[in-house]
């Protein structure tokens, strides 16, 4: 009798356990705002390089051949890393993007000496070596 009110305990205790993690909110709301952080970057990138056609790795696109991509928190806003190319005969180039809350470009960090003049003139524009 012992055993069968310990097993039917510790089952409900699994079932309550299980029912929370399952029901649990957070995780469903996270991976939403990162969602919009990494779409946000990708038009932000877009933008501030002034180019339509470009092919990009990042977190909801990604690609271990070419390298890996990553979104998170940062000082009240995101990070999201990634690549992009302008075309098929190009070079992957890294990049590193900054947002603020608003998802407002706070830092584009690229490894692309093409936009040098560019980072020249935006000061949020970067070229890292």
């Amino acid at each position: 009798m012992g055993r069968l009110v310990f097993a039917f305990g510790v089952g409900l205790v699994v079932a309550f356990l299980a029912f929370k993690w399952i029901t649990n909110p957070a995780p469903r709301i996270e991976r939403q705002e990162q969602e919009a952080a990494v779409m946000s970057a990708r038009l932000r990138l877009g933008q501030m390089l002034s180019l339509e056609n470009l092919e990009i790795v990042d977190p909801l696109a990604t690609d271990r051949a070419v390298g890996k991509a990553y979104v998170y928190r940062a000082d009240g806003g995101w990070e999201v890393s990634g690549y992009y190319r302008r075309g098929e005969e190009d070079n992957w180039q890294p990049f590193l993007m900054a947002l603020d809350e608003a998802h407002g470009v706070v830092k584009l960090k690229i490894r692309d000496s093409a936009f040098a003049a560019r980072a020249d003139k935006d000061p949020k524009l970067e070229i890292v070596e």
